[in-house]
């Protein structure tokens, strides 16, 4: 792997993410942010519902990095962009993140950024996820 993630003491553990990522590869790869739509351009998931519209950014991540021969594992840091942020909303992100991470077989926890924005490309999608991965 060239992804080493890591909790360094003096921060506080964190089960969502790792603080720090330590990339050893060659090829560092940035994803556009994701939203729900699906390979039709269409709103795949979720009208409405922030848990199924992140899951499916997230398997939309997925599918950008198995496309140059990587996997979440080499994610070395991911930024999340939410409609109209409230930390009430934080159960609705983290149960989309891990029915993505079930699906995926994987526990996607690089460095992440959590932003609250107004809006995104289109009144529908309340989440957009983008990532920075390294591969060997």
């Amino acid at each position: 792997m060239a992804i080493t993630l890591v909790n360094p003491d003096g921060l506080p553990t964190v089960d969502a993410y790792r603080h720090v990522a330590v990339a050893s590869g060659s090829r560092i790869v940035f994803i556009a942010g994701q939203v729900a739509w699906g390979a039709d351009g269409a709103t795949a998931a979720g009208e409405g519902d922030l848990a199924a519209q992140v899951e499916q950014c997230y398997l939309n991540v997925a599918t950008a990095l198995a496309a140059v021969g990587g996997t979440f594992h080499d994610v070395a840091k991911l930024t999340v962009h939410v409609v109209d942020w409230t930390p009430d909303k934080m159960p609705a992100l983290m149960d989309g993140i891990a029915r993505a991470a079930a699906k995926l077989g994987v526990t996607p926890v690089p460095p992440a950024t959590l932003i609250g924005v107004a809006a995104l490309d289109v009144p529908e999608h309340l989440v957009e996820v983008e990532a920075t991965a390294v591969l060997d």
